[in-house]
């Protein structure tokens, strides 16, 4: 039997429930209030955080506050382990996440320009395969689980490429299964409920496996894997609910 979160996400468009999740997050803050977990992003505590997910729901994920998952968790620790917060850079962030959004735009240091072909809150509607930017426009590109949902992810690859300045660095997030060795799709599997059993989500086109990072970087980024968690007692995996393994790839172009 699916939960009730489940029903939600499967029954309501995406916007729909950022919105009324908005509303809600001051009666979550208080519901969840606690020690046992903390979300890095805000430092609030909780007894617990939500659960999440489409198809296969992940228990203990989605914190009350900030309404982040382990992916951004783990992509704020890391940039805390940066000059991100410091340097003046120009930053393109891809489907600004609500966790990230203010934070970022209230940051001195950057010239903070979001984009998406959907999302209300992007300051420029673009087609990731296509982007109205001049080649070798940013510092810092931030595209956190989009490439899964392109048809052509190589072309976005490119392009993505083609606007970081030399010595620039890209953080191109992806939902992985490291226990694949190639990359898994199907576009046979048109039913959308199928699609989400098997891919996990029913707008996902693939399921990227170990090959992701060797495909960026034939398209000429230099790839850092970076397991943060390997640097992180199990404790603290926990404390912040982070998935244990999870590679950010972090990418760069040559200077």
């Amino acid at each position: 039997m699916k939960s009730p979160f489940q029903v939600l996400l499967n029954l309501f468009p995406r916007p729909f429930l950022i919105q009324i999740s908005l509303l809600l997050r001051p009666l979550l803050v208080f519901a969840y209030k606690g020690k046992t977990y903390k979300d890095p992003i805000d430092g609030k505590t909780f007894s617990k955080f939500l659960p999440y997910g489409y198809e296969k729901q992940r228990p203990n994920v989605l914190s009350p506050s900030t309404l982040s998952l382990e992916r951004h968790r783990l992509l704020w620790l890391y940039l805390q382990q940066t000059d991100f917060f410091t340097l003046p850079q120009k930053v393109l962030h891809f489907a600004p996440e609500q966790a990230f959004y203010k934070r970022f735009k209230n940051l001195k240091n950057l010239e903070y320009i979001t984009t998406d072909l959907n999302s209300p809150i992007a300051d420029v509607k673009a087609d990731i395969c296509d982007l109205p930017f001049q080649t070798n426009s940013f510092d810092t590109i931030i595209c956190n689980h989009v490439l899964e949902h392109i048809k052509d992810d190589e072309k976005a690859m490119k392009e993505l490429y083609r606007i970081l300045k030399p010595g620039g660095m890209a953080i191109l997030q992806i939902p992985q299964d490291l226990s694949r060795a190639a990359t898994f799709e199907d576009d046979s599997i048109v039913d959308q409920k199928e699609r989400a059993k098997i891919f996990g989500q029913y707008d996902h086109l693939r399921i990227y496996g170990r090959d992701f990072f060797d495909k960026l970087r034939s398209i000429g980024f230099d790839v850092e894997e970076v397991d943060l968690t390997s640097e992180l007692r199990d404790s603290e995996i926990d404390y912040y609910r982070l998935a244990k393994g999870e590679i950010i790839p972090v990418c760069f172009k040559h200077a």
